[in-house]
């Protein structure tokens, strides 16, 4: 199964989908959330280069913090085209009401918060993240089960 791939919808438009989260996680509320980044993060994520597999949000100081995002950012070198992988934290901003609520939330066994998608769609550059808990391989295998039951229904229908 390649469902692990990040999508965009091309450069400037549309989301960055973290495909995997909603196959490992039962999300719950989801809370869009800005992000402090860079100049030259924020020229990855306009073009659509970043990928969100494997990241995860964690609280530091009464902050959250995005970890493990992977952003391809362009190196300012003369006549290099070259690129580098930058996953450093990235600081999330939420009201001071929200972080508290998550992290309350947060401190229940087998909880943590999932970055969904990347807004970057218009003025601001947001991540929609959600509480969720992780699925056990049975569930996982339950909902392959479930996928491949309709497209073998959609292939009959077409037909």
């Amino acid at each position: 199964m390649s469902g692990a791939k990040n999508s965009s919808h091309g450069p400037g438009g549309g989301a960055i989908f973290n495909r995997r989260a909603k196959f490992d996680y039962t999300t719950g509320d989801e809370l869009k959330v800005g992000l402090e980044l860079s100049g030259k993060k924020v020229r990855a994520a306009r073009d659509g280069r970043v990928q969100l597999k494997g990241a995860f949000v964690t609280t530091r100081g009464g902050q959250l913090w995005l970890n493990n995002a992977s952003f391809s950012v362009r190196l300012n070198e003369k006549n290099s085209p070259s690129t580098t992988v930058d996953t450093s934290p990235v600081r999330l901003l939420a009201t001071r009401k929200q972080i508290l609520s998550l992290i309350s939330e947060k401190d229940k066994k087998g909880v943590t918060i999932v970055p969904l998608r990347l807004l970057t769609k218009g003025k601001w550059i947001k991540l929609v993240i959600a509480l969720g808990k992780g699925k056990k391989s049975y569930d996982k295998r339950e909902v392959i089960k479930k996928r491949d039951l309709e497209r073998e229904e959609r292939r009959e229908n077409q037909r």
